[in-house]
């Protein structure tokens, strides 16, 4: 067995209506001033205004941010620095999706150590305290809530930078099936297929464990049993809850090893012809599974009975559910274009921790697969 490190550092909230415990927690932490970071589409649903009365009733104070956008990029960190600068909180919120818990974390480095986002570009860079947090997710997807990570987009190049430290980890996350509900269908599509995405390839990649395997394994149990359900029963409070625990279980396995090839080639789609991330990523996934069978010999049974075939299906099927592009040239990419996205792809961190090892020619057979 591998060695591994696993030293777990957020307390997780899980429940209906759970939400109800956040001034408990701001005070457990010993915080009196709350900057939440979100979205406007967010503050429409009423979540953000219930979550500032709930703070409100105890006496804390409270400032909104609410400038986030998908993906968030340099210039939405550094806005949202700005904010804190005007506001000098003792405490950050994530109220939101992935990219507004990304985006917290990304003003937390700077509002506590200074410098551009640049300079956090990897692990442990940063060098001063930072605040406490806690994210609260509102769509069960990228399991950011359960990372050190920041993904932060460069402004000028749309190179997403993973900006990691174990102090930018939430201190405390909750976890309230009550608050996914009001997401759109095709959101809770592509944000479960991110998550299915994780919980696949971490469970494979090359720096698995004993623990991240044991967080994937029951992250696909969750989500892959439960995605068809929010869609088609989109009140389903069990079923979302479900997705949001199995999101935020694979987001703690990639915390604890990995991803893979199909996130290589998922961030090049992204950035260049601004394809959504779950739409992407499950597009490539299906041929990943299959393109790294021979090398996890037979790693993915645990998951499905009959294999990569199996797996590779399944993920399929979940895909032409949601009517989504079957190949590549329904985007409207040429084929002449697969080359410089297997260029793009090869410099992606996560291409490193593929089973089968990469390279330009690999990436390039597996956009010629989804083509």
């Amino acid at each position: 067995m591998k060695k591994f490190d696993f030293e777990p550092t957020t307390r997780i909230v899980f429940g209906y209506n759970s939400l109800e415990q956040l001034a408990d927690l701001v005070s457990q932490i010993g915080s009196s001033k709350a900057l939440v970071i979100t979205d406007k589409g967010l503050v429409k649903t009423g979540h953000v205004e219930k979550a500032l009365s709930l703070l409100r009733k105890r006496s804390i104070s409270t400032q909104v941010f609410a400038d986030v956008e998908e993906n968030p990029a340099t210039r939405h960190v550094y806005a949202g620095v700005q904010a804190a600068n005007d506001f000098s909180p003792d405490i950050l919120i994530g109220l939101g999706g992935g990219s507004s818990m990304d985006c917290a974390k990304g003003i937390n480095f700077i509002y506590t150590n200074g410098g551009k986002m640049e300079d956090y570009w990897g692990i442990g860079k940063a060098k001063k305290p930072m605040l406490p947090s806690i994210g609260i997710p509102t769509t069960a997807g990228t399991g950011s809530e359960a990372q050190s990570y920041a993904l932060i987009a460069q402004e000028e190049t749309h190179s997403k930078m993973a900006c990691g430290d174990i102090k930018a980890r939430f201190t405390s996350v909750i976890l309230d099936p009550e608050l996914a509900k009001s997401a759109p269908r095709e959101v809770k599509a592509v944000t479960g297929m991110d998550a299915i995405s994780h919980a696949v390839e971490s469970f494979v990649c090359t720096r698995k464990n004993a623990i991240s395997q044991m967080f994937a394994k029951e992250a696909w149990r969750l989500l892959s049993s439960n995605y068809k359900r929010i869609l088609e029963e989109p009140e389903n409070t069990e079923a979302l809850g479900q997705m949001l625990l199995g999101a935020n279980f694979a987001g703690s396995a990639i915390e604890n090893s990995m991803l893979g090839a199909a996130h290589a080639c998922a961030n090049p789609l992204t950035a260049r012809y601004k394809i959504t991330h779950g739409i992407a990523v499950g597009l490539m996934l299906p041929h990943v599974v299959r393109f790294n069978a021979e090398t996890v010999n037979g790693g993915y049974d645990t998951l499905a009975i009959g294999g990569a075939g199996k797996l590779a299906a399944q993920i399929s099927d979940f895909r032409k559910i949601n009517n989504w592009p079957e190949n590549l040239r329904d985007f409207g990419i040429s084929e002449g274009e697969l080359p410089v996205l297997a260029k793009d792809a090869v410099d992606q961190w996560t291409a490193k921790f593929n089973p089968r090892p990469l390279g330009e020619k690999e990436l390039l057979e597996l956009y010629r697969l989804a083509y």
